[in-house]
């Protein structure tokens, strides 16, 4: 596969994922909204399986009454992010993880999950068209989610 990523690029996408990482720590719903193009479809850890403009959680409101289940920031890292980009399409994947504190909680939580998106250049900016975050599961037939991972 060819690959040709300019410095500018790479530097915009990582410049993007620090936007969405600082929206979620912000807890700013409107803020994590607009990295994404109009209409990108998201497959994300929480119900439903696809999440999109009609979904409720594609909606600021919807993600205003997530973030108060927490107490305080809801803190997403991606480490080792791989950014793969050519013309106006991109992707990017990397492990993730979150750590937030449940309201009432006497202490906070950390998930670690895969996490995939893909982008576009539009109007001269990367966006964020399709993003999928999965975790494994136990393969022993208690299809448990695999939550207690870390890389």
């Amino acid at each position: 596969m060819t690959t040709d990523i300019t410095t500018g690029d790479e530097t915009d996408i990582r410049a993007l994922l620090a936007e969405n990482t600082a929206a979620f720590a912000a807890r700013d719903a409107e803020r994590v909204l607009n990295i994404y193009a109009d209409g990108a479809v998201r497959y994300t850890l929480a119900p439903p399986l696809v999440q999109g403009p009609d979904t409720g959680y594609g909606d600021a409101e919807g993600l205003r009454t997530w973030f108060a289940t927490f107490d305080g920031p809801v803190e997403i890292f991606y480490r080792d992010a791989v950014v793969t980009a050519s013309g106006d399409v991109a992707f990017t994947h990397a492990l993730a993880s979150m750590t937030a504190t449940p309201v009432g909680a006497a202490e906070s939580f950390t998930l670690w999950f895969r996490c995939t998106f893909g982008l576009r250049r539009i109007d001269g900016d990367w966006r964020i068209v399709h993003q999928h975050e999965s975790t494994p599961f136990y393969m022993d037939g208690s299809f448990k989610a695999a939550i207690d991972l870390t890389p």
